[in-house]
């Protein structure tokens, strides 16, 4: 059957380059371009907490001061002290001498057995006033001072140590374990025994005990991933930003692209947040408990990433917010009698307050 003339390709069914096409090509451009925004939204947001915990000192030490005040790290590092201070000290060594020497120097037999046999209790409460001081130590202002201000000369350590590259600072990396160095607290211990007349407390050398901040088998690759987060940290939100924004601008429907956005990344936000729970959970079971306490490992977590989860927050209840005003907003059903009733209230509640004698003027209004 011949053509009939004077008819358009879109016109005898057959689809060309028309409106249509275009719009058809615009709808998908804009979903796509949305939902690449979406994916990479999560990734801007630990990629630029990662940085700002990196470059930024004042909000790395902001991050870490408030572990010094926590029980939990407080009873994590009074314990590694007490130890490497009695690793250095036999105290019950140090008591059988003093009974020997008494005996030694005419001391009747009966008393030195007697002594002898006080030597243990006498040798425990020395252990508990050596802790006791730890304790005092690790929870006053000048302990919490002195934390503050070592994590402040470490921050450019702990820097190398993210990237892999430990220098032999304050914070150090060697395999898989990440170290803060306690040597100045273990000083500060020595200083604090030997004025309270604990005399053998001077013979404490000068020691590196460390501080176990990380000790997670998959380290190698956390590095490796930061260094590509750290690379983009720059440039993946202005990137996600960008394609959202392309995306609802090339959308036929701009407001119906607005809201689905909104709530996409209202749910990477919530994939985000879900992440961090899961990844809490596999470092907590990866730190043997030998090398941090359970509750002290679960602290130092939280505290770290107490930014990216207030972030991470506040970008859901804001997308949230606008999904819900892009909506309101809008021509639909739902939305005309939302509007109505929220006007019908409204209005109610300033004629009650009218007659009440409450005068809004043109605010009100």
């Amino acid at each position: 059957m011949d053509e009939q003339p004077g008819l358009t390709g879109d016109e005898r069914g057959v689809a060309g380059p028309g409106p249509v096409g275009r719009q058809r090509w615009r709808t998908i451009l804009a979903v796509v371009l949305i939902v690449v925004g979406c994916v990479l939204a999560p990734l801007a947001g630990v990629a630029l907490w990662a940085r700002n915990q990196v470059t930024n000192t004042d909000r790395y030490v902001r991050t870490v001061a408030p572990l010094a005040a926590d029980p939990a790290i407080q009873q994590a590092i009074a314990n590694q002290l007490t130890t490497q201070v009695f690793s250095y000290l036999d105290v019950q060594g140090l008591t059988n001498q003093t009974v020997d020497a008494l005996a030694e120097r005419g001391l009747p037999p009966r008393l030195a057995d007697q002594l002898q046999g006080l030597a243990g209790p006498l040798a425990s409460g020395i252990q508990s006033f050596v802790r006791t001081q730890v304790d005092k130590i690790v929870q006053s202002q000048a302990f919490a001072d002195a934390w503050v201000q070592a994590n402040r000369v470490a921050h450019q350590a702990l820097v190398t140590a993210l990237t892999g590259q430990g220098d032999g600072g304050a914070v150090t990396v060697a395999g898989d374990t990440v170290t803060l160095n306690l040597g100045p607290f273990v000083e500060t211990v020595k200083a604090r025994l030997v004025e309270g007349g604990f005399a053998p407390a001077a013979r404490i050398p000068q020691v590196n005990a460390s501080f176990v901040l990380f000790d997670v088998k998959n380290l190698t690759r956390a590095q490796a991933a930061f260094k590509l987060l750290n690379t983009l940290g720059s440039w993946l939100p202005i990137i996600a930003i960008v394609l959202l924004g392309i995306g609802v601008a090339v959308a036929k429907a701009h407001r119906r692209a607005l809201v689905g956005t909104a709530v996409g990344v209202a749910a990477a936000m919530v994939v985000l947040g879900l992440s961090l729970a899961v990844f809490r959970t596999i470092y907590l079971d990866a730190v043997p408990p030998t090398v941090l306490a359970h509750d002290a490992a679960a602290v130092l977590y939280d505290t770290l990433v107490a930014y990216l989860r207030l972030g991470l927050r506040t970008i859901l209840v804001l997308a949230l917010v606008i999904a819900g005003g892009a909506f309101l907003t809008g021509p639909s059903t739902t939305a005309l009698g939302t509007r109505q009733r929220l006007t019908a209230g409204i209005g109610r509640l300033r004629g009650g307050a009218e007659q009440a004698g409450w005068r809004t003027g043109p605010v009100g209004t």
